[in-house]
């Protein structure tokens, strides 16, 4: 009997003992979209009880000490995902769990679903691409580009089916945003004004788009930054750019957080340009996103964004080269130029947006909403260069290799400027729906009270030859005065409503998509309105196929750019540039080689009126000021999205276009004299006896472009997918440059294909499944990337504009101003 009771003593002892031994698990389980999964399914490897995860896709389980053990989480429809553990006694590990669909769900999501593919011109992109995409500029821009094409990767602004960049609407969460306006070359840029780290959605829309979307004629970019649920962040390095963003979520989910603060320099990218000197160019923002829920149906949301750039130049010394050839001769002319002074120049833009979103009912949705964008710019340049012109010695057998050799030209210019620029920018407006079952009623209504204070103060002198140009006995003459002040108040009146009404059965759907929008502007005194209207139909085919058809006024009222003349004055009675358009495409999902795939096609035409013509120098837009042309544009988009390789999106997009402008009174005429001769630059003596006048007619608006091809391709080893590489490759066939004053030859200068592939190489570094203990330095981290990246892998030296000299005998020469060459990048990305 003793014995019995000391054995169950002894029992007992080691029981108690056990039982105080005891480690947890707790974590978060999420999805591809980083949304909290509910009822997931967490078990110990080799056992069948464990738990589920809540509402907000939170568990905690109790688990087995002091030896190994593996934790799966499993749910119908997703990958199951399996992590290893060894804690010791009283150890709390915390994790992150993302779960994959599974193939078979993937496919159905793709192949079937039409969220989305009904809507005419748009595009979704997936922001987690614009974080891997290799290029200079990155962010959702750069993706962008590659849809619709680029001649420029120091820029995160884009041209849209024959465009400028004045013609893009891009919006946050509602609000619109506006870009700087006195940058005249892509170096000046600083960041994106898209933060990607902190955004859920993206919508582009590249035309014939609804009317709830504003007035421009181009396309509408439409950003949706994210509501967080838990705690998450990132901290990214790299030789251009720095980064750092968190979010998350009050307890009670009522309060959400997110926020992300950018570096950028441009240094390194922009020492290797042909322009050799001192570049010190910065940019920052800091981006804020917060909402409150006051109760289940009233919420408010908050959004900040600060934004600064400063761009330095104490340029030195520039060495541009340019062949020549024709039936005569052939020549590398070539251009040396040595500075003098120094260029500073500020962008702050500034952005604060308040909305209340109230959900009255299941079908009543209202958003009230009031903004106020700052935009203040500074312009200023002192800049003298020294010049010498002619054919440079290629021959590096001899001495005088890379010099010029044969001097055609030499002179002085000076660039001189002073120019500020403040532009406020209030807001009030209301949006709101109605659901009816099939019929899906929207409205908005909103006023803009501009407010714009403009002082420009620039010239230019130049000096060839020993002769001031335009040459003068009596005086020294500038070839280009600026001399303008400016205060104006805009304010301006917009509305619309429209419906979208489903027809049809689930078999064959039919969607329309009908709406009228309205805008009064108090500058012009011009009242607009504008119809719109979009048709989806998806047949009873054996193929998974949707047509669309689009057609619709789109107006575009005059803001700032546009209104200012090539001598610097105001043109305040310009009226709103006009277009109607018409599309029609299909959307096609299919499979190959038992992946999806998605093919989207559309052909367009834009017939234009009361157009502003203008001329794109760089980045820099210079407005003609008056409603004096008409134009058009027309082409076809194709596009196919897929996974060439299991898991990894690639797309490739090919655009053909043509767009032209037939300008008021653009004619010249040509001289003869008495024998029949056409009189020349070098005749002007002759006496003119006869005259010729041609109308020039129809010509190459400066974004024509006939072909464009852009590719997204990602991969990774067969063995491996923590192993990746990324392509990003765009080609642009020639473009049109302008020769000022000289309606003969308006957009004659041609600008050779752009061709473009950068190219990225990612490692992960630290994985989600790999073992970590509580005390280890990277337990919060759930992953570390590591990227390599090579820009314009080819090395191809791209024009952007050019330089126009003239020769001793007063011909002009056009030298190309070439973009950045191959150059390396960096980059080092930590989520936590």
């Amino acid at each position: 009997m003793r014995l019995l009771v000391i054995i169950i003593f002894i029992f007992l002892s080691y029981s108690s003992t056990a039982q105080k031994k005891s480690a947890y698990v707790n974590g978060r389980i999420i999805d591809d979209n980083e949304h909290p999964m509910a009822s997931i399914s967490v078990t110990i490897l080799g056992r069948q009880s464990g738990t589920v995860t809540s509402d907000s896709g939170t568990f905690r389980i109790k688990v087995p000490v002091d030896k190994a053990f593996a934790l799966v989480f499993s749910s119908s429809g997703y990958r199951s995902e399996q992590r290893n553990f060894l804690l010791s006694d009283n150890e709390e590990e915390n994790i992150t769990v993302r779960l994959e669909h599974s193939g078979k769900i993937l496919e159905t999501v793709v192949v079937t679903n039409d969220k989305g593919r009904n809507e005419n011109g748009l595009t979704r992109i997936n922001p987690k691409n614009a974080l891997v995409l290799p290029s200079t500029v990155g962010g959702v821009e750069g993706l962008i580009k590659i849809l619709v094409g680029s001649n420029n990767e120091l820029t995160s602004q884009y041209s849209v089916r024959g465009g400028n960049y004045d013609e893009n609407l891009i919006y946050i969460n509602d609000f619109e945003i506006f870009r700087p306006y006195l940058v005249r070359n892509g170096q000046q840029e600083g960041l994106s004004f898209i933060n990607p780290e902190l955004t859920r959605n993206i919508s582009f829309y590249n035309g014939g788009f609804q009317a709830k979307y504003g007035d421009k004629m181009s396309s509408v970019l439409d950003i949706q930054y994210k509501k967080p649920k838990a705690l998450d962040g990132s901290v990214y390095v790299s030789m251009l750019e720095q980064g750092f963003h968190l979010e998350g979520s009050s307890k009670n989910d009522r309060f959400t957080y997110l926020f992300g603060v950018r570096n950028r320099t441009n240094k390194d990218l922009l020492s290797s340009q042909e322009t050799k000197g001192s570049y010190v160019p910065s940019s920052a923002d800091l981006q804020a996103f917060f909402t409150y829920k006051i109760n289940e149906k009233t919420q408010l949301e908050l959004l900040g964004i600060i934004s600064g750039t400063n761009f330095s130049l104490i340029p030195q010394s520039a060495q541009k080269s340019s062949a020549v050839f024709s039936p005569l001769f052939t020549a590398n002319i070539g251009l040396d130029i040595f500075f003098e002074g120094q260029e500073n120049d500020k962008y702050n833009t500034n952005m604060i947006g308040l909305s209340l979103v109230q959900q009255i009912s299941k079908k009543v949705r209202l958003k009230w909403m009031a903004s106020r964008f700052e935009d203040n710019e500074k312009e200023n340049f002192d800049i003298t260069g020294t010049y010498l012109f002619g054919e440079r010695d290629f021959d590096k057998s001899q001495p005088t290799f890379g010099q010029i050799v044969n001097p055609l030209g030499a002179g002085i210019y000076q660039n001189y400027a002073r120019n500020n620029l403040n532009i406020d920018v209030w807001n009030l407006s209301h949006k709101g729906s109605y659901d009816m079952g099939r019929h899906f009623i929207q409205w908005g209504i909103g006023v803009d009270h501009t407010i714009i204070h403009d002082k420009l103060n620039e010239w230019e002198y130049q000096d060839s030859a020993g002769y001031s140009i335009p040459f003068s006995i009596n005086s020294i003459n500038l070839s280009n005065v600026l001399k303008s002040n400016a205060d104006l108040t805009i304010d301006k009146f917009s509305g619309y409503v429209q419906d979208n009404i489903r027809l049809g059965d689930t078999s064959r759907e039919i969607t329309l998509q009908s709406g009228i929008r309205y805008n009064y502007n108090s500058l012009n005194k011009e009242f607009l309105v504008s119809p719109r209207l979009q048709l989806s139909y998806k047949p009873r085919w054996h193929k998974d196929v949707i047509l669309k058809l689009a057609a619709g006024i789109y107006d575009q009222p005059p803001f700032y750019r546009e209104l200012r003349r090539y001598d610097g004055t105001l043109n305040t009675g310009l009226l709103s540039q006009k277009s109607y358009q018409f599309v029609a495409g299909f959307d096609y999902n299919f499979k190959g080689s038992d992946r999806p795939f998605r093919l989207t096609t559309e052909a367009y035409y834009k017939g234009m009126w009361d157009v502003v013509p203008y001329d794109i120098d760089n980045v820099r837009i210079r407005y003609f000021g008056t409603n004096s042309a008409k134009a058009y544009a027309t082409g076809i988009e194709t596009r196919l999205f897929g996974e060439l390789v299991k898991d990894a999106e690639s797309w490739l997009s090919v655009g053909i276009m043509q767009t032209k402008e037939d300008l008021d009174n653009d004619y010249y005429y040509t001289y003869k004299n008495a024998a029949g001769e056409v009189i020349t630059s070098q005749s002007l003596d002759q006496v003119v006896k006869d005259s010729i006048r041609t109308d020039v007619g129809y010509v190459r608006r400066p974004s024509d472009r006939l072909l464009t091809l852009g590719l997204f391709l990602q991969d990774y080893l067969s063995t491996n997918k923590n192993f990746k590489v990324h392509l990003n490759m765009i080609y642009g066939s020639n473009m049109s440059y302008n020769l000022p004053n000289n309606p003969k030859y308006r957009n004659a200068l041609i600008i050779e294909p752009y061709i473009r592939v950068d190219i990225g190489f990612s490692a992960l570094l630290l994985s989600e499944k790999s073992f970590r203990r509580s005390h280890s330095p990277f337990k919060s981290f759930e992953n570390i990337w590591a990227s390599f990246e090579v820009f314009n892998l080819i090395d191809r030296a791209n024009t952007i504009s050019y330089q126009l000299i003239k020769d001793f005998a007063n011909d002009t020469f056009s030298i190309p101003n070439r973009l950045t060459p191959r150059l390396l990048n960096f980059k080092l990305l930590a989520r936590f």
